[in-house]
């Protein structure tokens, strides 16, 4: 009888393998490009960048056309809509009602939201790069047209431009896991930090408090690489309002949603 068991054993196979999470983040790349949505929004990033870029070779002041000011026009206009990736990679998985395989094949969710969230810093990175390079080819052409062209750019203005992007792009990740409706998190990601910038601009008994939770005044600095110490201070604040919070928010959620 153990003779007959221990044959059985042997013979039966092993259990696949759970996938790796480099290649879940591979995937999770996969899927943002896939879809027509994920394409037109990498496009219209691109060409966003390409535009502002071409505009400020013709436009202001030249003392004022520097390569690190080319990074800052590329760095905001792909802060516009990448964050909207962020969301997407999120929410698709409940619209398009696929959410049911996914975690089927990875049944630990927590895998497949860290892959996610990975997939959403590489795409940072690359579109920093992109953003460089852009600026690097804009700083080019108005130096060629004696428009300005002055070619420092510090270490640390590409990590500002860096961290600035990053922090958009959690936040669109962290709406999108904490409502898991695209349209309604796309919709708040935009319309919430600007009524609250608006109040906080407006109100002053509101002034005091939105110089610390308005996101978008502590990462100017970001911005024009004038970062100090009072101003990382004020950004960790922001960002645990507008970020993390969010973010342990949706984790939770979309760790205990019934998956339909």
């Amino acid at each position: 009888m153990t003779a007959v068991a221990e044959q059985i054993a042997v013979q039966r196979p092993a259990a696949p393998a759970a996938p790796s999470m480099g290649r879940l983040t591979l995937v999770e790349l996969r899927k943002m490009a896939d879809t027509r949505a994920g394409r037109w929004l990498l496009a219209s990033v691109g060409l966003i960048v390409v535009g502002l870029v071409t505009v400020r070779v013709f436009a202001g002041p030249s003392d004022t056309r520097t390569l690190e000011n080319f990074l800052t026009f590329a760095t905001g206009g792909v802060s516009v809509l990448l964050p909207v990736l962020g969301i997407l990679a999120v929410t698709s998985e409940w619209n398009q009602r696929t959410a049911l395989t996914t975690f089927a094949l990875v049944p630990r969710r927590h895998r497949v939201l860290t892959a996610k969230l990975l997939a959403a810093v590489v795409i940072t990175l690359l579109s920093v790069i992109v953003s460089v390079v852009v600026a690097v080819l804009g700083n080019l052409a108005a130096d060629l047209l004696n428009r300005g062209g002055a070619w420092e750019l510090g270490v640390d203005a590409v990590f500002y431009a860096l961290l600035f992007q990053l922090i958009n792009m959690l936040m669109g990740v962290a709406f999108g896991a904490l409502l898991l409706a695209s349209g309604l998190a796309i919709v708040l990601y935009f319309v919430v930090p600007t009524v609250w910038s608006i109040l906080g601009t407006t109100i002053t008994v509101l002034a005091d408090v939105a110089g610390w939770l308005d996101l978008g005044t502590t990462t100017e600095p970001l911005l024009t690489a004038s970062m100090t110490g009072d101003d990382w201070t004020r950004l960790a604040v922001s960002v645990a309002f507008w970020v993390l919070l969010p973010l342990v928010g949706g984790v939770f959620r979309v760790l205990r949603h019934e998956v339909k």
